[in-house]
């Protein structure tokens, strides 16, 4: 079927069908190969087991380390099989619009926003994904109130889903002259992008306020209304934008964050509702959980929904979180999977 619509030539000329079907093909392939393995290395256990029984010490030895070895091998199949044979979220190929903002904490949590924003900038940077901010809004002493980012590449969303929820870090800030550890927090939250076709917005649902940007941009800050605040009065939903130069750029941009954060509203809706019928908590969606927590003195961090602690703190803020990454789609599998 897959391979009879990539052949349609209605499909080469629909250039985002052509690689989602790309990509289904891709792993009905990958499916069809391990299962062709499995069935092999099945057929040499059953050989390798009647030879280790044999009377042949020497031989009866060798057969039993080749059992141990095709063992081994049949769990890692299995391992790479099982997400494979679970439908894939067509979301998970979309771009992400990642939002980073200061919590509870002051400048402290600020500076750890901006850490948070480093760590990923180097994450995407490894991934060789393209990250376009749309928005960025600079606190005291070096950290970040608020942060709005585009990211695009394989996967990008699939991928980053996992990061939203409130990061909390326990440290001693730069701040500090006493070495008291405190504990601040920033909340980070990871939207599909969303396409025209995915949310219908009415004019007359929108109220556009515009107003004079401050703060850096060039010459036509503080000179022009160029800055745009939308407001989405159905769901009361408020997006601003100022950091492009004109008004009708900072409009755009508004409205591809608008759909997103609706397209996720109502995401988030359906996941909760599927949440309540599983055990786990691993991507339900809730913005206000604790989802992993920074110990500077420890030099711990902790991922609370599956009780994964890494040490290594240096190394995680240099954007090596792919040990949690990998632990949450592997309990997402497994939650889907009946466990």
């Amino acid at each position: 079927m897959v391979e009879q619509e990539l052949l349609d030539p209605r499909t080469v000329r629909d250039a985002k069908l052509l690689a989602s079907l790309g990509k289904e093909h891709q792993r009905l392939q990958d499916v069809v190969r391990l299962a062709a393995e499995l069935r092999q290395i099945d057929t040499e256990l059953v050989d390798a087991k009647e030879m280790a029984n044999g009377d042949d010490p020497d031989f009866s030895a060798e057969a039993r380390e080749e059992v141990l070895r095709l063992d081994a091998r049949l769990e890692a199949i299995d391992a790479a099989l099982k997400p494979l044979l679970i439908p894939r979220d067509p979301l998970d190929d979309r771009p992400a619009i990642i939002e980073i903002r200061a919590g509870t904490g002051g400048d402290e949590a600020a500076l750890f926003a901006a850490d948070l924003w480093r760590m990923y900038e180097r994450f995407f940077a490894r991934q060789g994904w393209r990250i376009e901010v749309i928005s960025m809004s600079d606190g005291t002493l070096g950290g970040i109130k608020e942060v709005i980012a585009r990211i695009d590449g394989s996967g990008a969303f699939g991928t980053m889903r996992w990061e939203s929820g409130v990061h909390r870090v326990q440290r001693v800030p730069a701040t500090e002259t006493q070495g008291r550890i405190h504990t601040s927090a920033a909340t980070v939250a990871v939207l599909p992008e969303a396409e025209e076709v995915d949310v219908t917005i009415e004019d007359k649902d929108l109220r556009i306020d515009v107003f004079r940007a401050s703060g850096p941009g060039g010459q036509s800050v503080n000179t022009t209304d160029s800055a745009v605040r939308i407001t989405h009065i159905p769901s009361g939903i408020v997006v601003s934008q100022q950091d492009q130069k004109s008004q009708l750029q900072n409009k755009l941009k508004a409205m591809q964050v608008l759909r997103s954060r609706l397209l996720d509203a109502r995401l988030s809706v359906l996941e909760a509702e599927r949440s309540k019928m599983r055990s786990a908590q691993v991507g339900t969606g809730d913005r206000s959980a604790k989802i992993r927590t920074y110990n500077y003195p420890q030099d711990r961090i902790t991922d609370h929904r599956i009780g994964l602690s890494v040490h290594g703190m240096q190394g995680v803020m240099d954007g090596n979180i792919g040990a949690f990454i990998d632990a949450l789609q592997e309990a997402e599998v497994k939650e889907r999977l009946g466990g």
